[in-house]
């Protein structure tokens, strides 16, 4: 189901032993626009620590209720790699997340998470030791694969013949947590309308210039009902 992403924001997080917080914003792939992790306001419970949770931990959602439980517990997320979620994510502190809570790396297969097309689908491997761990995060790269939808609000964008407008939200699939469209608030063009981008439209996204190019004119993006 197609779901907009203001309507995930805030869904109550749960352990097994507990409440965590709520999500706050989503970390996608910029190669595939898949969400990775959501980042969890903890609150008071952790002094207001943001934390990444990662979609392997899903357990199950219950929508009306706005509740996500995985299968985490306080104290894991408590002890978790401190991951500074104002900053891109790159894929050494991805592999120090993931070695830690013991999750296969999902980069390098041939599907949207590595050798599986969904979590359910992935191989929890046995824990390696100490000094594999390190060496595993030593050869990774330091390059950012992973962006907020935080962070890419408000870039502008671009069409074959002008400027669009900003993004302004993002539809999320939520069963197989992906980015589906990217909604543009066209300002200037289309006073008080907006159209929706598809990832595959888009050919590139300029981070220093936060700017997103996409390969359409600007006629052919559809409006938002």
């Amino acid at each position: 189901m197609l779901t907009n992403a203001s309507f995930l924001k805030g869904l109550t997080i749960h352990a097994t032993d507990g409440e965590l917080g709520t999500i706050n914003q989503f970390y996608f792939d910029d190669e595939t626009w898949a969400i990775r992790y959501l980042t969890v306001d903890t609150g008071g419970w952790l002094a207001g620590r943001s934390v990444l949770i990662s979609l392997i931990s899903i357990l199950h959602t219950d929508w009306p209720a706005k509740r996500l439980d995985v299968s985490l517990t306080k104290k894991q997320v408590e002890s978790s790699p401190d991951i500074n979620t104002h900053q891109p994510v790159s894929r050494q502190h991805e592999a120090e997340y993931n070695l830690y809570y013991g999750y296969p790396f999902y980069w390098g297969g041939a599907f949207l998470w590595g050798p599986a097309r969904h979590t359910a689908g992935l191989k929890i491997p046995m824990t390696a030791s100490a000094k594999a761990r390190a060496a595993r995060i030593e050869r990774e790269s330091t390059d950012s694969h992973l962006r907020s939808t935080e962070g890419i609000a408000g870039y502008y964008v671009g069409a074959t013949d002008g400027e669009i407008g900003h993004v302004d939200g993002f539809v999320i699939d939520d069963e197989a947590w992906a980015i589906r469209y990217v909604e543009v608030a066209t300002r200037n063009w289309l006073p008080g309308k907006k159209v929706l981008i598809s990832p595959a439209w888009i050919e590139s996204v300029s981070w220093p210039e936060s700017k997103v190019y996409a390969g359409l004119s600007r006629e052919a993006h559809p409006n938002v009902p």
